[in-house]
């Protein structure tokens, strides 16, 4: 039974391990082109997703489980903005479609706090899915000009001075 529940969150942090590595890699991109409300955003996506890997790897060991620690898939090398938020609501309806899979295949072999552990991440894909959502709409509302306001903001931080040193 439990073997099951293992092999269950062993997926899920390969799945977190990915969105780690994918929403880095865009924090990187937008950070480069002085989209910083973005950058943040997807920084702080990958910091929660981080958090997820630990807590599966948690109840991982708990059950006395190895923690596999590879991600699913290889990052996607996406430059255009709204691509990059189009694939983060895709990769978000995923985790959260699978993650209510898993619950309730954890609660079909007995194992109510994999079941729960599953469900709370769900919370927070469908959270993170609103935001990436949100953003493609105002994206596609207001066009260049939402980026360009974005950057004006970046701009903004650097000639007040209060840009972190690098």
């Amino acid at each position: 039974m439990k073997e099951k529940s293992i092999t269950l969150l062993n997926k899920a942090i390969a799945d977190e391990l990915s969105a780690v590595h994918q929403y880095m890699y865009f924090h990187f991109r937008c950070d480069d082109q002085g989209y910083d409300p973005l950058a943040n955003l997807f920084k702080r996506t990958a910091i929660e997703e981080m958090m997820h890997v630990e807590r599966l790897a948690e109840r991982i060991l708990f059950l006395k489980g190895e923690v596999e620690m590879k991600a699913s898939e290889d990052v996607k090398k996406i430059h255009d903005v709204k691509q990059m938020l189009e694939l983060a609501a895709k990769m978000e309806t995923q985790s959260a479609i699978d993650y209510n899979n898993w619950a309730n295949e954890c609660s079909q072999n007995a194992d109510s706090a994999s079941k729960k552990l599953f469900e709370s991440l769900v919370d927070d894909e469908e959270r993170h899915f609103d935001q990436y959502d949100k953003e493609v709409e105002n994206l596609v509302k207001f066009g260049a000009n939402y980026l360009a306001l974005q950057s004006i903001e970046h701009s903004k931080t650097i000639a007040s001075g209060n840009a972190p040193i690098e």
